[in-house]
């Protein structure tokens, strides 16, 4: 039985992700910087679940003690575009914190919580982030260029802990629906734009990304690291 800690746990493709490794018999954590949301998560799931924000070196310095002694896997799968939370503006000190507030619910996220974890982890163990086709020049600003910094630190995390046995890859999805990513906004010309990038003809869902990570963190993906999975129905080729 396996220790999986899985951040931004309680909703969308995180909750997939847990309820997968669950399945197959693993231990999960899911973690998530709104208790009352999470706790419900957790109780539907049959797993343990930690509040805080992941962003925040305090509070990741504090929920250590709560997270588990040994971890397995860790999939870093909190973020989103916060752009979508903000009215834009041409006013530098508003273009700053725009700026700032994607790369740290993206990117420093993923570093925080990764680097307090990473005494916990044995030979075998696997770091899985959560990217975006946005990071391959398809636009979104500042949220992109985080998912494309995710990618860049990867391939170091990759380097550092390959001689630990330990593997860090990239799962990168396109469009996923059932989440709550858009804040309810996507239209359905939105999504049909998206869809027709494909080369499938759909979106994706929470379980197509669930099912890419639980390949990764599996024994037959034990010579992947350092590399960009992307989940998009070919909406982006990555040749």
């Amino acid at each position: 039985m396996r220790e999986v800690v899985v951040t931004g746990g309680g909703t969308g493709i995180g909750y997939a992700i847990a309820a997968a490794f669950i399945a197959l018999g693993d231990r999960v954590t899911i973690t998530g910087r709104r208790e009352h949301v999470l706790k419900e998560a957790a109780q539907r799931l049959g797993a343990a679940h930690v509040a805080f924000d992941a962003a925040d070196p305090a509070a990741v310095k504090d929920a250590e003690a709560h997270l588990p002694g040994h971890v397995d896997v860790l999939v870093n799968n909190a973020g989103g575009n916060t752009n979508l939370d903000r009215e834009p503006s041409g006013e530098l000190p508003d273009v700053a914190a725009a700026w700032w507030a994607n790369l740290n619910a993206n990117l420093l996220s993923a570093v925080l919580v990764t680097t307090a974890l990473l005494p916990r982890f044995g030979k075998g163990g696997r770091i899985i982030s959560i990217g975006s086709i946005a990071a391959r020049g398809t636009g979104s600003g500042s949220y992109g260029a985080a998912k494309a910094a995710v990618e860049s630190w990867t391939a170091d995390l990759a380097a550092e802990l390959g001689p630990r046995g330990v593997t860090a890859n990239v799962v990168s999805p396109g469009l996923v629906v059932d989440t709550e990513f858009f804040r309810g906004r996507l239209t359905e010309d939105g999504i049909r734009a998206r869809v027709n990038n494909t080369r499938n003809g759909r979106p994706a869902t929470p379980a197509d990304v669930a099912e890419t990570v639980l390949f990764l963190a599996s024994p037959g993906a034990r010579h992947l690291t350092g590399q960009v999975v992307h989940v998009n129905g070919g909406a982006y080729l990555g040749r």
